[in-house]
């Protein structure tokens, strides 16, 4: 039997259903209590399986460059240290900054994000074409979900809670100047584009 399967195999390219590059089969030994987590997550509709969870911790990994990090507690992205903090600990620092000020700060964190994904993913980011990279970077950083239609920019679930400093990262990181449509999330901006991008 298994010289008729060997024999089947070269006769369709090496697999037996026939497909060039298809994925393999990988066996991943796991602790009971790792096999116990997933299942639960599984079974409470958290995810659907263990390959689509898998995917997303590989997806996550790359792209956070988790292969870089030095645990515990030091966390880096390319050129930029990643820290988790907690949302109040932001809101904090924010508050303690004149409002006169918040566009001013954002702009400048935003420059800064600019700096990090341009050195560190060769990302354009006040290249338009671009933006769906970078607000894939900036969800995968926790910051908030981002959409853009026409000439709108909207961030559902923002990290930060005040529309003035997104306006300013987000002139700072893409660019444009921003009217603030809506002073609560799902937050709205209005994009103008400077005369050099239009």
């Amino acid at each position: 039997m298994l010289k008729d399967i060997q024999i089947m195999q070269k006769k369709n390219g090496g697999t037996l259903n026939g497909r060039k590059g298809s994925a393999k089969r990988t066996t991943v030994i796991l602790d009971e209590e790792e096999r116990e987590f997933i299942d639960k997550l599984i079974s409470e509709g958290k995810e659907p399986g263990i390959k689509p969870l898998i995917s997303k911790m590989l997806d996550v990994y790359r792209s956070m460059m988790i292969y870089d990090w030095r645990f515990p507690g030091e966390y880096y992205c390319g050129i930029s240290r990643i820290a988790f903090l907690n949302v109040e600990l932001v809101d904090i620092l924010i508050h303690n900054i004149p409002r006169e000020k918040w566009r001013e700060v954002g702009r400048k964190m935003g420059e800064a994000a600019k700096v990090s994904m341009e050195a560190t993913l060769g990302i354009q980011t006040s290249n338009q074409e671009k933006w769906q990279e970078v607000f894939k970077r900036l969800r995968v950083q926790g910051f908030g979900d981002f959409f853009i239609k026409d000439k709108y920019l909207m961030i559902k679930a923002p990290f930060i809670s005040e529309p003035e400093v997104w306006a300013g990262f987000l002139e700072g990181l893409l660019g444009v100047e921003l009217d603030i449509k809506t002073f609560t999330a799902p937050f709205v901006f209005e994009i103008r584009f400077t005369s050099s991008r239009q």
